[in-house]
């Protein structure tokens, strides 16, 4: 453990994950410009460190449009309006933190990507232990990788200030009452010194 009561980290065995930073979902955020600046810096902070940048964006084919079940309250309705398409410049990767060359990139068709991508094996393939999560929304694609990733035994760090949701209630609680059980809080500035210190 660090001074800071943060856990070492290896960049090497660490993915930063920037969920659903796409162009439909980006200005549902508070505050949106901001926020991408800030995860902008994240990304380019643990990329200079060597740690591996991940991205998951939320997207639907036609096929995965068929195959949502009615039972499925949130992605049935999803399906049945026939919204974000995985062609449609909502689902694209906002261009002020585009993917580079050797980055992880998967799309998936649920809140969490566990179950819609291979981005699991994809990280083992790469030996990592560890997850830097920030994402859109807070108590959607973060909760359920928080949940997900706790479960199959991985570091958690998620960057405070790198989620965010669109009820500000819902943000403090899962930041302040639920994740500190499963994962480490940290916020920018505070991951750029634990970052200096691996």
């Amino acid at each position: 453990m660090t001074p800071s009561g943060l856990p070492a980290i290896n960049p090497e065995r660490t993915a930063l994950l920037a969920m659903d930073f796409q162009n439909g979902i980006v200005p549902l955020a508070p505050e949106p410009d901001a926020l991408v600046e800030r995860v902008k810096g994240v990304i380019a902070d643990v990329r200079a460190a060597g740690g591996t940048i991940g991205y998951v964006r939320v997207a639907f084919t036609e096929d995965d449009w068929a195959t949502v079940p009615e039972t499925n309250k949130s992605f049935s309705a999803f399906a049945g309006a026939k919204v974000m398409h995985h062609e449609d410049a909502t689902t694209q990767i906002d261009g002020r933190v585009a993917p580079e060359d050797g980055d992880i990139v998967v799309r998936k068709s649920r809140y969490g990507w566990g179950t819609t991508t291979d981005l699991y094996a994809r990280l083992s393939e790469r030996d990592i232990d560890t997850l830097i999560l920030t994402g859109i929304s807070t108590s959607g694609v973060v909760l359920s990788t928080v949940m997900e990733a706790a479960d199959r035994d991985y570091r958690i760090i998620v960057v405070s200030d790198g989620v965010a949701d669109p009820d500000p209630e819902v943000q403090r609680v899962l930041v302040e009452k639920v994740f500190p059980s499963r994962a480490y809080l940290v916020d920018t500035a505070g991951l750029r010194a634990l970052l200096a210190a691996a």
